[in-house]
């Protein structure tokens, strides 16, 4: 039985939290379920002092900072350059958005000790602007709802517009983007359903994700990370899943990064979801799968690790403290996340860029993409802290009080690997656009092992023996990809190779 999955959260409904009937003109027996890529969640402080690291180990976790993320992944030698995304975009999609965002990232980086966005709001209102400062912004395709609950599962209504969940994903998007690119533009995309109700969900954030890379002159954003996905099986037929790729491709066409979510499923994806709660709720599919849009060719797909660097710190291996998985695995950096999605296409044949892989690389059959093409800290045991005043305790939600919560998922990963592409862009100085083939000619050049870390500990198994997983390997595996950022060697490199 795999322990920890999304149904931990909490929050009855939000393991289906995005149903949407796939695109066979109503006719499909498998829904699609898009739902955000959250793992685990558990509040760890209440109110805005964010907790002792001692609260963490108390339940079993370690807990990051900014400060210890940006010391693991090594970005304090750009920032001393001033390369920290200044002038470039993250596009951040989700459903639903979050009525007390601008409040919270306000609390987040004061607690923080980050660089405020024009846009924030405090107590007394909108924060005071400089020219210099960067800007929060959202914008809502086809109007936008309260955040609000819709039940807890056991009253009126089936959960699964319940807003307050999507909250939690907003805050994890929008902060750590924020954490890794300081000084780089946020806007929030989002949408105002995610149920099935038709063709409401997926194609509505496609439709939105067009409208930001197509815009003229230019695109609203440089960059675009999505934290949400279902398993390409779920869909009716390929064509059902290929029909909505056009964002991706005028992404490509105006030079816009797309990343992706793998999943926080290991080997597998959820089943069809019911619109209420049933012995399928939460089911996965029985054979290896992964998910889209990180399946896509034309996006750069992010999976998940186990962070064992010092969470105060981030400056060493710490296989002492919280949790278990880094104490039994001493002076190991960091370790495949169990839940890490993962694996090889069912819909999309192995792109050009895959064809070489470095030295000692899990193989790629011809007949399939493999996935995840990178890997970032992802395990909720090692999580990362977010701020959420959303919702409040008797809202009707099973989350607890406004606080602080550490939480995990490939939901972390996509939105940290979109401010490092931004923080690129800036090395550049203009967008890199579609950075897969950049990334694999990188890696199987003589530098490999000083560009990424290589995690060649862990595995994706989360639901063996039902569901067999992949193993960490040298190079590429269908775990962490090629492997996490050395960012300051990195980044310059990929500004370099790509655009």
């Amino acid at each position: 039985m795999k322990k920890g999955i999304l149904a931990a959260i909490g929050l009855a409904g939000l393991v289906a939290t995005a149903a949407v009937l796939a695109a066979t003109s109503g006719k499909a027996t498998v829904v699609a379920s898009v739902h955000p890529l959250l793992d685990s969640v558990q509040q760890v402080a209440t109110g805005e002092t964010p907790p002792a690291e001692s609260a963490c180990f108390a339940v079993g976790r370690r807990c990051f900072t900014p400060a210890a993320m940006q010391a693991s992944y090594n970005l304090g030698p750009l920032y001393a350059q001033h390369e920290d995304g200044h002038g470039f975009t993250i596009g951040i999609v989700d459903s639903f958005g979050s009525d007390t965002m601008a409040h919270d990232l306000n609390v987040f980086d004061t607690q923080m000790g980050l660089p405020h966005m024009c846009g924030e709001m405090d107590s007394n209102g909108p924060i005071s602007c400089t020219s210099s400062m960067p800007t929060f912004s959202e914008t809502s395709f086809q109007g936008s709802p309260a955040t609000k609950p819709q039940g807890n599962g056991n009253s009126n209504g089936s959960g699964i517009e319940d807003k307050t969940g999507w909250a939690l994903e907003v805050a994890l998007d929008v902060e750590w983007s924020h954490a890794i690119a300081p000084g780089a533009n946020i806007l929030l995309i989002h949408t105002p359903t995610a149920e099935t109700l038709g063709l409401q969900g997926f194609p509505l954030m496609m439709n939105a994700e067009d409208a930001v890379v197509t815009h003229e002159p230019n695109p609203l954003a440089d960059v675009i990370t999505q934290s949400f996905g279902a398993s390409e099986d779920s869909f009716g037929s390929p064509n059902a899943l290929l029909s909505l790729r056009q964002a991706f491709k005028d992404a490509q066409a105006n030079d816009v990064t797309v990343l992706a979510s793998t999943g926080d499923f290991g080997s597998t994806n959820q089943i069809k979801q019911s619109l209420l709660p049933g012995p399928n709720s939460g089911a996965v599919l029985p054979t290896p799968n992964i998910g889209w849009p990180a399946s896509d060719p034309l996006v750069t797909a992010v999976g998940g690790t186990y962070l064992c660097t010092n969470p105060t710190t981030g400056t060493s291996v710490d296989s002492t403290d919280p949790p278990s998985t880094c104490q039994a695995n001493p002076g190991v950096r960091e370790i495949g996340w169990i839940d890490s999605g993962g694996g090889f296409s069912h819909v999309f044949s192995r792109p050009s860029y895959q064809d070489t892989l470095p030295a000692g690389s899990t193989p790629i059959p011809s007949d399939a993409r493999g996935i995840p093409d990178v890997a970032y800290q992802a395990s909720s045991r090692t999580g990362d802290l977010i701020y959420l005043t959303l919702p409040p305790v008797g809202s009707g939600s099973n989350l607890g009080d406004a606080g602080w919560y550490v939480i995990g998922g490939t939901s972390a990963s996509s939105p940290q690997w979109a401010g490092l592409v931004a923080i690129a862009d800036q090395i550049a100085g203009h967008r890199l656009g579609f950075i897969n083939p950049a990334l694999y000619t990188l890696a199987n050049g003589p530098n490999y092992g000083t560009y990424f870390y290589d995690v060649t500990t862990g595995t994706n198994a989360a639901f063996a023996p039902d569901v067999p997983g992949y193993p960490a390997t040298t190079g590429w595996d269908p775990v962490t990809g090629l492997g996490t950022p050395n960012a300051a060697t990195l980044l310059p490199a990929l500004a370099a190779a790509a655009g």
